[in-house]
């Protein structure tokens, strides 16, 4: 990768449809990555990124993950929503079809930190 991602670049990208046969990013690659999403961080030796989230209540947690899906479904790359005590919420990305950390999955997390609150 020639050059560092920041979140304005990656937010004007779209997620490419990954069938496999897409390397993973490196070790390396994955921090260059995070640091244009610094809400979210690594999981799963690296493997995937995760953000935490504490909403006021229920109904807010719902309206995020409506508006995740909805983004999801706009970009084809879904990631994995996780509630639990009502209110506090974590969202996974990975690129299921290479066990691993591609663009598509800091593209996804820079739209969903544009719409979620902070």
């Amino acid at each position: 990768m020639s050059t560092t991602p920041n979140a304005a670049g990656l937010m004007a990208k779209t997620c490419v449809p990954c069938e496999g046969g897409v390397p993973k990013l490196s070790a390396a690659e994955a921090e260059a990555h995070l640091a244009a999403t610094p809400a979210w961080r690594l999981t799963h030796d690296g493997q995937r990124i995760r953000r935490d989230f504490t909403l006021p209540d229920f109904r807010s947690a719902m309206r995020l993950f409506n508006d995740v899906g909805a983004l999801a479904e706009r970009e084809g790359h879904h990631p994995d929503l996780h509630l639990e005590s009502y209110r506090k919420a974590w969202i996974e990305i990975h690129t299921h079809a290479i066990g691993g950390l591609s663009e598509n999955d800091f593209i996804l997390a820079a739209k969903i930190d544009a719409l979620a609150p902070v």
